[in-house]
């Protein structure tokens, strides 16, 4: 196994991946059945010949750029386990202080919405961690809903998820909820080139293009969220951070939120930018 190690190691340098040891370990762990950790127990066994097989393909699919979540099928968020595939971005670190964050100004929401809702990473989280919310999933993807919802399955929360196909909130009516949290499209269009190849290869464009200036959804959101919560109720927002933070503040201040304020993710990025309803 140790050379196996090596070998998927060296294959992964070549092809660029920064993180080549620490996914070749993954891979193997995965098709092991065991913890990362675990592997250096057994370096010195062999791999039956079924195992060696679907590693070789498993790091050519690596290789090949192809995010190590969707191979392993899954990813962490807020301790939870989640199903990703091709159909739902990756779960990023940074949405996870949004969670916090949005939890923070409404510590026991009764009723939040979780617009383009991806894997259900935000939702699920809110349900698991607030056993009095309940939360509706909202993405324009029949296809991410579905992964949506075997999450919201796996993880024992459907009785107070409901996961809604919906162009964001146009199937939605006043339902006066008292948090709306969304990490929307916000790349601008003529940033996707410059991504990493995992991004701009494999992940869904369409929950990555925010148009322009990266701003098409968020400006459709903060339009109509509104109407959709109670008085008092709250708007939180991932955006890219930079450029885009002011203007999106200035566009909540304009759509009649009050106490319009932002928040840093954990480098210090401006990132989050959250405010009540009037």
């Amino acid at each position: 196994m140790r050379d196996d190690l090596a070998a998927a190691t060296a294959t992964l340098a070549r092809a660029g991946v920064e993180t080549a040891r620490a996914d070749a370990e993954w891979l193997l762990a995965g098709l092991l059945g065991v913890g990362r950790a675990s592997l250096a127990l057994g370096l010195d066994r062999g791999l039956d010949a079924d195992v060696a097989r679907r590693y070789d393909v498993a790091v050519r699919r690596r290789a090949a750029r192809e995010p190590l979540q969707w191979i392993l099928g899954w990813e962490g968020f807020r301790g939870l386990r989640l199903r990703v595939s091709c159909d739902v971005l990756v779960p990023r670190p940074e949405t996870e202080t949004l969670v916090d964050w949005a939890l923070d100004l409404v510590p026991e929401p009764r009723l939040a919405l979780d617009v383009g809702t991806g894997s259900g990473c935000i939702a699920c989280s809110i349900a698991v961690e607030r056993r009095s919310a309940r939360v509706v999933a909202i993405d324009a993807s029949p296809a991410a809903a579905a992964v949506a919802r075997s999450n919201v399955l796996s993880l024992g929360v459907g009785d107070r998820v409901r996961v809604v196909v919906s162009n964001m909130l146009a199937s939605i009516g006043a339902v006066g909820a008292d948090l709306i949290v969304a990490n929307l499209p916000y790349i601008p269009t003529p940033t996707l080139a410059t991504l990493a190849p995992e991004v701009v290869r494999h992940e869904p464009r369409v929950a990555l293009d925010g148009g322009p200036d990266g701003l098409t959804a968020i400006r459709r959101l903060i339009a109509t969220a509104g109407a959709r919560l109670a008085r008092g109720g709250v708007l939180v927002l991932e955006t890219a951070g930079g450029t885009q933070t002011p203007v999106v503040v200035e566009l909540m201040r304009t759509a009649g939120f009050t106490g319009v304020a932002t928040r840093a993710d954990l480098p210090g990025v401006e990132r989050f930018v959250a405010g009540r309803a009037g």
